[in-house]
């Protein structure tokens, strides 16, 4: 499994309830840009439309070897693939209030298929941020007080 990109922002701005899996739907320039790095997460989000699903604002650079490049808006929305069962799923997790589908991760897998982690989340709050801030800072500090006391023994 090859990471393209993360959505860092993701993991900090909102509670991850659930994770799955699901294929895109890319063209083949779009492929060959994303071997090469060419993508942004930030911002982007997934909605049903018509019981289809689709990732909108991830940013795809457009390839530079490609035959029409000019023509290809690079932020345009892209359809996720799921089983029927999964998408209905979703349909009625997402229907609870303030519940969104943020892709969290965009990576090849092991057959050479680009996959997309979406993250069934909920928006933190300030004082989530501040809470999970405190608890990290936490875990620093005595992971360096631990490494300190057993380094000079």
């Amino acid at each position: 499994m090859k990471i393209i990109a993360k959505n860092k922002k993701a993991f900090h701005d909102y509670d991850i309830l659930s994770k799955l899996e699901a294929g895109i739907v890319l063209r083949g320039d779009e492929v060959k840009s994303l071997r090469q790095g060419g993508l942004s997460l930030s911002g982007s989000y997934a909605v049903f439309s018509q019981a289809e699903l689709f990732l909108l604002n991830s940013n795809i650079s457009t390839y530079s070897h490609a035959y029409q490049a000019g023509e290809v808006d690079p932020t345009r929305s892209r359809k996720l693939l799921l089983h029927k069962r999964e998408l209905n799923k979703l349909i009625g997790e997402v229907s609870s209030k303030g519940v969104t589908l943020i892709p969290l991760c965009l990576y090849f897998n092991e057959r050479g298929k680009v996959k997309v982690e979406l993250g069934v989340c909920r928006h933190k709050k300030a004082q989530g941020k501040k809470e999970a801030l405190k608890e990290r800072d936490i875990r620093k500090q005595t992971a360096r007080e631990v490494k300190s006391v057993y380094k000079y023994r």
